[in-house]
């Protein structure tokens, strides 16, 4: 490949310091192998936490990456248990990469099972969806909330990495042996988590970027036979379509 890949990192959540934050850490994991290009939805919630706001951002970060008209060559879809993956891929040949599935996957290959650190109660039961969609539950010890919530994850960083080492305890005496971050905006925190607890703690996005990367050296687009058969692009729609509302990244 004599250029570098173009990988979308799309935040959830309309929080623009929250996707530059995304992006740094997307741009350390790719080691200059690939280009990061940060998008922020221009609709939606500040935060996404629960089922309701977790569909209106699976809309709207479609929306954001439809909208894209620079050239990307795959996604990473930085909401952890957010609903649209597979509506992503069914709108996109190129591969898109969910940080959910990418931490879960790259865990299986570290451990027996593992567990799933991530922010508030309400967050628990879609992110436990997603690992079952993805056919991983059963390789997940556990979803623990360490109870912050997404928009106050910066606001002291001793008390987030206190919640985060008690919750991962947590998850290791409930069988855990490798532990995941569940929120793109825990990014960063892996390596002194591990430090603490012990065993090997996965950062979503970076597993997510490094995911995007293989897939795209390796030349491969998204299926398009079953379930991801493109839509029927002369079928009416009432208003816009998705990606008709110009979009800056």
């Amino acid at each position: 490949m004599s250029q570098r890949p173009v990988v979308l990192v799309v935040n959830c959540n309309t929080n623009r310091v929250m996707t530059e934050q995304i992006v740094a850490i997307a741009e350390s994991a790719s080691n200059q192998t690939t280009k990061i290009v940060g998008v922020t939805p221009a609709w939606g919630p500040s935060s996404a936490e629960g089922y309701a706001e977790s569909y209106v951002t699976a809309v709207a970060t479609m929306d954001a990456v439809l909208s894209h008209r620079e050239h990307f060559d795959a996604v990473v879809m930085a909401g952890y248990g957010e609903h649209g993956r597979e509506g992503m891929r069914q709108a996109l040949r190129q591969p898109v990469v969910d940080i959910t599935e990418a931490s879960a996957y790259f865990a299986c290959l570290l451990g027996r099972r593992f567990g799933v650190v991530t922010t508030v109660p309400a967050a628990v039961a879609g992110i436990e969806d997603s690992l079952a969609v993805a056919g991983v539950l059963a390789r997940c010890a556990g979803v623990a909330a360490s109870k912050v919530s997404v928009s106050h994850i910066a606001d002291d960083q001793a008390r987030t990495f206190a919640a985060l080492e008690t919750a991962g305890r947590e998850l290791l005496l409930r069988g855990a042996d490798v532990i995941v971050l569940g929120c793109a905006g825990f990014a960063g925190l892996d390596k002194a988590l591990e430090s603490s607890l012990g065993v090997p703690v996965l950062d979503s996005v970076a597993c997510a970027v490094q995911m995007a990367h293989s897939l795209v050296c390796l030349d491969k687009r998204t299926s398009k036979v079953g379930a991801f058969t493109p839509m029927d692009e002369a079928k009416p729609w009432t208003g816009r379509k998705l990606g008709e509302m110009p979009h800056t990244p």
